[in-house]
């Protein structure tokens, strides 16, 4: 569990009930997105449960709703998310933009989705997670020696989908596949993992730019 020293600054006043209700509903939106994806898989007969999370995106997005939708609520309880949490939401908003990034320029069209779903997940919903970081009065303030916290999970992920590829020949995206050769894998994997530390460096940068409210705080 991270370090509990994320220093997250009290939101003002006037920021009322409204970016947290927002951030529910945008939380939910996207879990009901993922769901009717999943739907429309099953209606084809592919109800593995397994497939269809082990997409990168359907996973992330899954994960990074249920964040928001946590300290969307929690705001609305007066409370302010802790530590782990405020991590979390970081961590989250640095894999989405590696969703985005990944999709729209190396894969761009691909899957059985209907393109609205697929705008939802890979466009709309990474930019409004990010805008809520960059922009937010009550924004995590994640510290720099808590960077590394964005590598567990998508290093756990990507050797779950090497080992199923290994095995089982399954792979969520092409460029993945067992028969492309070690150097391909190993060239694609290193690439994600350079854009995800970059990713997570700029998420990280942006939380702790100083908002108006939160620099006439600190005088």
């Amino acid at each position: 569990m991270p370090p509990a020293s994320v220093a997250v600054p009290e939101p003002p006043r006037s920021a009322g009930r409204t970016r947290p209700l927002v951030r529910v509903v945008v939380g939910s939106a996207a879990l009901l997105v993922v769901f009717y994806a999943y739907v429309l898989r099953i209606a084809v007969g592919d109800t593995n449960p397994f497939d269809f999370f082990g997409y990168f995106t359907n996973q992330t997005s899954s994960l990074t709703a249920l964040v928001l939708i946590a300290v969307g609520a929690l705001a609305l309880n007066g409370r302010r998310p802790p530590p782990w949490l405020s991590v979390a939401w970081g961590v989250g908003a640095a894999c989405l933009i590696v969703v985005a990034v990944v999709y729209n320029a190396l894969v761009p069209g691909t899957g059985s989705a209907p393109v609205w779903v697929s705008v939802a997940l890979h466009v709309v919903f990474p930019a409004l997670v990010l805008i809520d970081i960059a922009f937010s009065p009550d924004r995590p303030r994640l510290k720099w020696t808590q960077l590394w916290w964005v590598l567990p999970y998508p290093l756990v992920w990507i050797t779950v989908v090497l080992l199923r590829g290994a095995t089982d020949g399954w792979v969520p995206y092409g460029f993945l596949l067992p028969e492309r050769g070690l150097p391909s894998l190993v060239l694609h994997v290193v690439g994600i993992l350079t854009l995800l530390l970059v990713a997570a460096t700029g998420v990280w940068a942006l939380s702790r730019r100083t908002s108006r409210w939160s620099a006439a705080h600190t005088r």
